[in-house]
């Protein structure tokens, strides 16, 4: 299968401002990064939270937003909507939560991202926000001006989390994945080091605050093995999925795909380069149950 060829990791950023990655949390960013084995090439996929798909609690399938997956299933359940609904083969995630993103963008040193007016407006609301809500354990360093600049971790995470701009959810999935183009652009200037000093940084730090969590089912020995070939790989594309979607316009808002079986369809064919890529059975069922649900197509 095409899929082989592929190495499709699940990054699941939750809402969790404490130390607590069990279910009950919601998965605000999803992303796949999907690594072409052969070219070292990496596609990111946003999977926009409120995406209506079909999804397992307490052992029932319902339809519902995405974002749930984590919440009803932990990571695993998160995992196999995304299998389930995509037609994907990922069996490696890792996930975050504020305090993590934080404390790997520090351990690099901070990121380089380009701000307008707006988002220096909104980020610098957040990062006041998040100071507040963690009795100040996180400084309110604001940001002083737009342009090309380098972030901490608390304003780079500030600035990944802004919806309300032009653009909205839609934007806000594109500056996560910009922050992540960013961590790996400066991860590739570190030495050997420097980049194992900050795989101990992480996981200790995790182990610390979660002891009986896997925020991650990727060993650290795992994670170091790539060190070595790290300059060799290469963000080549970065994708918002679904590509084609309706909002529901009264009660709960929900991205609605239209429809889930010409989506997954484009996913395979333009990132994954399988021209002759068939929807199975599966899909074809979830998205007429999607239509029969809202009504239209």
């Amino acid at each position: 299968k095409v899929l082989a060829e592929y190495r499709n990791i699940a990054i699941f950023g939750i809402d969790s401002r404490a130390d607590n990655y069990n279910k009950g949390n919601r998965s605000d960013c999803i992303i796949i990064a999907s690594i072409n084995q052969k070219t070292k090439d990496i596609k990111l996929i946003s999977v926009y939270r409120d995406t209506y798909l079909l999804l397992e609690e307490n052992g029932k399938q319902v339809l519902d937003k995405v974002t749930h997956a984590y919440a009803y299933g932990g990571a695993q359940g998160a995992m196999k909507a995304l299998n389930t609904n995509l037609d994907l083969n990922i069996t490696e995630c890792i996930t975050v939560n504020f305090d993590a993103v934080i404390a790997a963008i520090d351990a690099i040193g901070g990121v380089t991202i380009d701000l307008d007016d707006a988002e220096v407006k909104y980020a610098n609301k957040y990062i006041t926000d998040l100071a507040e809500e963690t009795n100040n354990r996180t400084e309110a360093n604001l940001i002083k001006k737009s342009g090309k600049q380098t972030l901490t971790g608390a304003q780079a995470l500030a600035y990944s989390r802004i919806r309300y701009t032009s653009g909205g959810e839609h934007k806000r999935t594109e500056r996560m994945r910009v922050v992540i183009e960013a961590m790996l652009s400066k991860a590739k200037t570190l030495s050997v080091g420097k980049l194992n000093n900050l795989i101990d940084t992480i996981f200790p730090y995790e182990r610390k605050y979660t002891p009986k969590v896997k925020t991650t089912n990727l060993t650290s020995g795992e994670i170091i093995s790539l060190v070595p070939s790290l300059a060799s790989y290469n963000i080549t594309d970065s994708v918002g999925w679904p590509y084609n979607s309706k909002g529901t316009p009264t009660g709960i808002y929900y991205g609605v795909p239209v429809t889930l079986e010409s989506n997954v369809l484009q996913l395979h064919q333009e990132v994954f380069g399988q021209e002759d890529y068939v929807v199975n059975d599966t899909i074809k069922g979830i998205s007429n149950q999607i239509i029969k649900k809202i009504g239209s197509k």
